[in-house]
């Protein structure tokens, strides 16, 4: 009662005036207080989601329309101390490793997590604890251990929460050998754990890229304080290291930026049914409605992943009103700067208020505002634009008015420049702002590859591989084998032409592989990470003495790549690439990139290519052709230089 009384005596003292007018803010949301006091209760997520990232144009007005002073509480959980044990022993028995740890925590403590050197390992650890190291209490039992060679890993072991001096982990060697722990550290229990709540997250895309799934979160608002992602699956058994990413907007496009990682499991040791995790941590503040969930399976099937929630924690607001009445909050001013109300150091005490529970009416548009059409910062109709220099465009075909998503085709990824500098989106002669999102989705091509073994070199196997295109950025090459044992180092080329006519290889990469009839997989991949010039690649290996691999099941991967803009149905828009001369374009991202890409977008398409440039003979040259005009003009200066010769040897003397 007295720190409510203190609380309501400092917030009285605070005057606001009423200055800024309510028809600034374009939603409002009304809520019924039953009688005046101190009021804390969670802000709603559509709340969250109309607001500005740090709430800077978050208010708050009576019935009379009087600003009121509030305070913003943000729970977060509190640092965990986690310290090395003060010592460290272990002993080596004949199925298990006992390892004894003095922990140098007075406080209490909740976790003990080991260091091991080893790659690849899965144990089962009991752990037993002692304030004098002579008896000794079971804390947890046959709780796993393990570490993939891939880097998925589980070395923590939570216990409850009590002061102890001692550790006493035995670490189950029955059916695997024994491995080696290096020390361990002790984390001590916090004690008040940070509120959250759960929130649905709806997975509207899915894409099964070469050893890892792909999914795309629409967690139905933004500026959300999320603190762990579950991922829902019934498969039994399986590790899996996972990485969270959200986009974000840089260097004039959105990339996705990690923001997270860890790892889910469920695994079975020995005498007790699977143990599971399936949270990754995050603890950030994700900006976006989006959120990407990237699932590492290595040479596994994916997961049968079923649903994902994620853990938020609230955001609360505090004020004092001082009488009964309707209130109602106002959201959606980009212009206005944060309000002072000079309450930051009643933080501490703020949060030790009790939450009331209130109803929040839904988001909807102030009625004294008048409403901005959605994405009214981006212009239809931006700078003209003088096209002669532009070798291709393709139409775009939209379905509905507003933002619009198209992803690049390969045609476009073959003639645009590398970093896209040259494209551009055009209604008319004027350009229209975009933005360029790049993905971590992979699109896979299946290619046929040709058997060409040259009789002159009978222990060399090689294959030409036929691309659609040349100059595509791809990003991996990968086949299967029905070869049950063998060992080569594998290289991967193409074949280029200098000025001089000469040809040559340039090479995009090589590795060794093995196959075993052990391993499972029979696949096998290599990274490229330069653009291709030419549409033909040569993959070759030596045999030695060896018959010849068999290899079959060609493909290519290579990123996709999206332009978001906006647009309104039946008026012409065309996407221009192929001019390798131009600066890149130089849009006012401000107003394009933030609304552009949380607004909800409609999927675009690209019609078939337009020549609009005859193309020079430098620049049509094929990669991997060329020489005539080197060898041409040697042909002129050996001519003239003959004429020359010619003319200064000396004449034949007249006939006498």
């Amino acid at each position: 009662m007295k720190i409510q009384n203190k609380l309501l005596a400092a917030l009285a003292l605070v005057s606001v005036s009423a200055a800024a007018l309510p028809t600034d803010w374009q939603h409002a949301q009304t809520f019924e207080v039953a009688a005046p006091g101190l009021v804390k209760f969670s802000l709603p997520t559509d709340t969250l989601s109309a607001a500005r990232p740090a709430l800077e144009d978050l208010r708050l007005h009576d019935a009379d329309g009087n600003e009121l002073p509030f305070f913003i509480e943000r729970p977060t959980p509190a640092g965990k101390t986690a310290r090395a044990a003060k010592t460290f022993s272990t002993a080596l028995n004949a199925s298990t490793t006992v390892i004894t740890l003095e922990t140098g925590l007075a406080q209490p403590l909740d976790a003990v997590a080991l260091d091991s050197p080893a790659a690849s390992f899965i144990k089962s650890v009991r752990v037993e604890a002692s304030n004098d190291g002579q008896s000794w209490q079971t804390v947890a039992d046959r709780q796993p251990v393990f570490r993939e060679q891939w880097g998925a890993s589980q070395l923590r072991i939570a216990i409850p929460a009590a002061a102890w001096r001692w550790l006493r982990l035995t670490v189950d060697d029955k059916r695997t050998l024994p491995v080696p722990f290096t020390g361990a550290k002790v984390f001590a229990a916090t004690a008040e754990p940070a509120p959250f709540e759960w929130h649905p997250a709806t997975i509207i895309e899915r894409v099964e890229n070469p050893g890892e799934t792909r999914l795309t979160l629409n967690l139905g608002a933004a500026n959300l304080d999320i603190a762990a992602v579950r991922i829902e699956t019934a498969d039994p058994l399986f590790t899996r290291a996972v990485t969270l990413a959200a986009p974000v907007i840089a260097e004039d496009s959105v990339r996705e930026q990690n923001i997270g990682s860890g790892c889910i499991y469920r695994v079975a040791v020995e005498g007790r049914a699977a143990a599971e995790n399936l949270s990754v941590p995050l603890e950030a503040r994700v900006r976006s409605r989006e959120l990407i969930v990237t699932i590492r399976n290595q040479d596994s099937p994916p997961l049968a992943v079923t649903g994902v929630r994620v853990e938020r924690r609230p955001v609360n607001l505090v004020f004092a009103p001082r009488a009964a009445g309707t209130y109602r909050l106002l959201t959606g001013n980009r212009r206005c700067a944060a309000p002072r109300y000079d309450l930051a150091t009643l933080g501490g005490d703020l949060k030790r208020v009790p939450a009331t529970p209130l109803k929040v009416s839904a988001l909807a548009n102030n009625p004294d505002f008048r409403a901005p059409e959605a994405l009214a910062g981006v212009e239809l109709a931006g700078a003209a634009l003088d096209v002669k220099d532009w070798k291709f465009r393709k139409a775009v075909k939209i379905s509905s008015a507003g933002a619009q998503q198209v992803e690049l085709d390969l045609d476009v990824l073959a003639h645009a420049d590398a970093g896209f500098a040259d494209l551009r989106v055009l209604r008319g002669s004027n350009q229209v702002p975009f933005i360029v999102q790049r993905t971590s989705i992979t699109r896979t091509l299946a290619l046929t590859a040709t058997p060409t073994n040259d009789a002159k070199h009978p222990q060399l196997s090689r294959w030409v591989i036929k691309l659609p295109q040349a100059g595509l950025p791809l990003t991996r090459l990968s086949c299967e084998t029905r070869t049950a044992l063998f060992q080569r180092d594998v290289t991967l080329w193409e074949e280029l032409t200098d000025e001089r006519g000469d040809k040559y290889r340039r090479n995009l990469g090589g590795t060794s592989w093995t196959q075993t009839p052990e391993r499972k997989g029979r696949g096998f991949a290599l990274a490229l990470d330069t653009r291709l010039q030419s549409d033909t690649l040569f993959l070759e290996t030596e045999n030695g003495d060896n018959p010849p691999i068999e290899l079959e099941k060609f493909s290519v991967t290579y990123p996709a790549t999206r332009v978001l803009f906006k647009a309104q149905p039946g008026e012409p828009l065309f996407l221009y690439y192929g001019n390798p001369h131009v600066a890149p374009p130089r849009y006012d991202l401000s107003l394009v990139a933030g609304q552009l890409f949380t607004a909800d977008k409609s999927v675009a398409t690209l019609a078939a290519p337009e020549h609009l440039k005859k193309t020079s003979w430098a620049e049509g040259r094929k990669p991997g052709q060329g020489g005539v005009l080197f060898w041409g003009i040697l042909a002129v200066v050996v001519a003239v230089l003959l004429v020359v010769i010619a003319r200064l040897l000396p004449k034949p003397p007249p006939p006498t």
